[in-house]
């Protein structure tokens, strides 16, 4: 059923780190829900993989002392929308993760392997892009650490170096502190597809909720890449909410996102919905954050 050259478990990060640098044709496997795809429709047959499956120290969710949000890689969809952290801290990351695939994806597949494939479509990205996320990386050279925007590189394409793996996803105290967002997915289905364009937006309003302090807007399928919309939160920011502050959010994304034709969608009705769903997801944040409109 599956071509694969020779499979090998890694017992710890240094070990995992060790395999990819004598084998560096391999492939790292994790949940394995694209891996083993591309395997089947022979796009990596009779390639090397090396699992991190069994690596427990790269699973779960948890706050480190200064109070940065830590995202093992290998947590599954699942886990993270039912964790206690993820719903206190960030909830709108597990209502994205919540809408890939099916349930059985959602179980077996992880979120590293949701941002490491590189696709602009990935309901993870845009969310993480949002709150200005930070990739931990561990290669021979030791850590390293990369702001989200610098970790997607092109289409398909991470900034991993030959041996490195994907060890956290971070976000700063400073980053999530005050803030609430919404995700939105348009998709021709409900369910089981994937993101014709992705929006997600987070706002930090004033003690009164009368202004918008800050806010912070990401696309999927806006790009070749995932996203920010600089222009966009730059327009509202200081402004009151209202309306009209709305309408000035989509409007301004126009300035920023370029996406493409394909057979899923064409290009003109993809910037249509990424003012569209700007908006929505504006106003959604906002109430949720106690503001009216």
């Amino acid at each position: 059923m599956y071509d694969i050259k020779a499979l090998y478990e890694a017992t710890s990060v240094a070990d995992a780190v060790s395999l990819l640098v004598a084998h560096p044709e391999a492939k790292i496997i994790a949940g394995g829900s694209d891996v083993l795809i591309q395997i089947r429709e022979g796009r990596l047959a009779g390639c090397e993989l090396v699992s991190i499956y069994k690596l427990d120290e790269l699973r779960g969710v948890s706050l480190d002392a200064d109070g940065t949000l830590r995202i093992g890689p290998l947590t599954s969809f699942s886990h993270i929308t039912k964790d206690p952290l993820i719903r206190q801290i960030i909830n709108v990351l597990g209502e994205a993760v919540d809408m890939v695939g099916g349930p059985q994806v959602r179980n077996i597949g992880t979120i590293g392997g949701n941002t490491c494939n590189g696709v602009t479509s990935a309901d993870s990205a845009s969310t993480l892009h949002a709150w200005d996320a930070v990739m931990e990386v561990t290669g021979p050279n030791g850590v390293r650490q990369l702001p989200i925007k610098e970790f997607y590189i092109w289409a398909g394409e991470v900034a991993l170096q030959p041996g490195e793996l994907l060890t956290a996803i971070l976000i700063a105290k400073e980053s999530y502190e005050g803030y609430v967002g919404h995700y939105i997915k348009y998709a021709m289905r409900n369910a089981m597809d994937i993101a014709t364009t992705g929006c997600s937006v987070n706002v930090k309003l004033s003690a009164d909720k009368k202004t918008i302090e800050d806010a912070r807007i990401a696309y999927g399928v806006a790009g070749p890449v995932p996203m920010r919309a600089p222009s966009a939160e730059a327009a509202v920011k200081g402004l009151p909410v209202s309306q009209a502050t709305v309408e000035a959010f989509g409007e301004a994304v126009l300035k920023d996102v370029n996406p493409r034709t394909s057979w899923r969608a064409s290009k003109e009705l993809r910037l249509q919905l990424a003012q569209e769903l700007a908006k929505r997801a504006l106003a959604r944040s906002i109430q949720l954050a106690g503001g009216d409109i």
